[in-house]
């Protein structure tokens, strides 16, 4: 996140009450964080963050993330604010009408979440990369694209498509699945077949995974800086895999820019510039224009931001695909 949005986010300015708010709450496979969003501004203020501790089930995470919006609602009213809704993303998938029906981390599939917390405040549901990407189309560093691929590598990989400022949805829900097909290597000398998933290899706890107990993805980029051969050759290795089907991707989708978030995707160093090389070295050998290649301006704040948006996608025209 740049200077002025990590001011403006982290305390209510003079201007944060002017406008329209709502609360946003992201979900993810390691924290639930919320805040109350400025919509038109895209600022946020009251911020909470807890672990989500997901192995302890839907039900104990469905409390925490009530609790959460019961808090933020009154944090809004000291600050003099009336959220007009309650906007949730989920690091799973998400139908049209903001069911769930993926189970992978949060247990919450077949659970009308959008339903129980309508109680507080009405709800929007919406998968966790289209949120983020949802911020960076209305406020963010995709704000000068018509057309964008934004990309969020974490604990997971996934990405979208926006056009026109609304992440493109697909006929289920599912256009988010890019690095969870299984790659099939057959040897034609010895007859050997490997198989892999590009998130395993990608993703924060998959660097973590191959550096060692007890590491983190960020301390496997944090060791890549500083020089360590392993670590060096670890991030290589996942950003060519990704590049690969990321370049793939571009090829076929032509959008106007790449835009990288995640805890991975935004760090800067080696990951952010090893990927970069690697989609540019897949590109068709006829494209010569300077495609850019950015990272995500709100950081960690994505998921909240883009949370409390998806909640004005209602109200936009029908035949327009929704988070």
């Amino acid at each position: 996140m740049n200077t002025a949005r990590a001011l403006a986010s982290a305390h209510t300015e003079s201007g944060f009450a002017e406008g329209r708010h709502a609360i946003g709450i992201d979900v993810g496979g390691t924290k639930i964080a919320g805040a109350i969003v400025n919509l038109n501004a895209g600022t946020i203020a009251a911020r909470r963050q807890i672990a989500t501790d997901y192995h302890r089930g839907g039900a104990a995470v469905l409390a925490d993330v009530t609790a959460l919006a019961d808090d933020l609602l009154a944090q809004a009213a000291r600050l003099g604010v009336t959220p007009r809704a309650l906007g949730v993303a989920v690091a799973e998938l998400v139908d049209p009408e903001g069911q769930i029906f993926s189970d992978h981390l949060i247990k919450w599939k077949g659970v009308d979440v959008q339903a129980l917390l309508s109680r507080i405040a009405p709800t929007t549901v919406a998968s966790d990369v289209r949120a983020a990407a949802l911020a960076e189309a209305r406020h963010g560093a995709g704000t000068r694209f018509r057309d964008f691929f934004y990309v969020s590598i974490g604990t997971g990989v996934s990405g979208v498509l926006v056009h026109d400022g609304i992440p493109y949805i697909g006929s289920r829900g599912a256009a988010l699945v890019i690095a969870n097909g299984t790659t099939r290597h057959h040897c034609p000398n010895c007859g050997h077949v490997s198989t892999s998933i590009v998130e395993d290899i990608a993703s924060g706890p998959g660097l973590a995974k191959a550096f060692g107990p007890g590491e983190t993805g960020q301390t496997v980029l944090s060791a890549a800086a500083s020089g360590d051969a392993k670590a060096m050759r670890l991030v290589d290795h996942a950003t060519e895999e990704l590049g690969r089907v990321l370049s793939l991707l571009v090829n076929s989708l032509d959008p106007a820019a790449v835009i990288l978030g995640g805890g991975l995707g935004s760090a800067p160093g080696r990951y952010f510039e090893s990927l970069g090389k690697s989609i540019r070295a897949g590109l068709w050998e006829s494209d010569q224009r300077p495609l850019p290649i950015l990272q995500a301006e709100f950081g960690a704040d994505a998921g909240i931001i883009g949370a409390a948006l998806s909640t004005t996608l209602r109200e936009e025209p029908a035949n327009r695909p929704q988070t």
